[in-house]
């Protein structure tokens, strides 16, 4: 019998029509996001910033992160609250789905095919009926000076 230590909980969502995770421990917040304040010379990343319970959030687009096709107008995104740092963080996200506890056993090293940006956000990944459920490093998710620097 496996203990708990064996496993991960985590949090789904999509983006694009692929499956994502994030570790539940990880996760303080899922809200659906409303008067986002657009930052001026923010980066694409960067969809603003927003008041959350008196705490202001800074709200990553997770398309222009992945760099996938943006979201139609009319799409309403939700949102996951991260900590990290000691700064709040909402990331855009497409829908949330449900939390799954899934075996440390069962977590694969990123396919040598997993396009590249995704690749450098990933912690590995899962094998679910029929999908690829990406384990999202969330630390790396929210390394936008890395990026910056390598787009200069």
């Amino acid at each position: 019998m496996q203990d708990d230590a064996d496993f991960t909980e985590f949090v789904t969502f999509t983006i694009a029509g692929q499956i994502f995770g994030l570790p539940i421990a990880r996760v303080q917040d899922v809200f659906k996001p409303e008067r986002i304040t657009h930052v001026p010379l923010a980066g694409a990343q960067i969809a603003g910033v927003l008041n959350l319970r008196g705490r202001i959030v800074t709200v990553i687009d997770m398309r222009y992160r992945l760099e996938v096709k943006h979201r139609e107008a009319g799409d309403a995104p939700m949102a996951i609250g991260i900590e990290a740092k000691g700064e709040s963080f909402g990331l855009l996200v497409d829908t949330v789905g449900e939390v799954l506890k899934l075996p440390e056993t069962d977590r694969e090293p990123n396919p040598i095919n997993l396009d590249r940006k995704l690749a450098a956000l990933a912690a590995g990944v899962y094998r679910l009926d029929g999908q690829l459920l990406v384990a999202l490093d969330i630390d790396r998710v929210l390394d936008l000076r890395a990026e910056a620097a390598q787009a200069a």
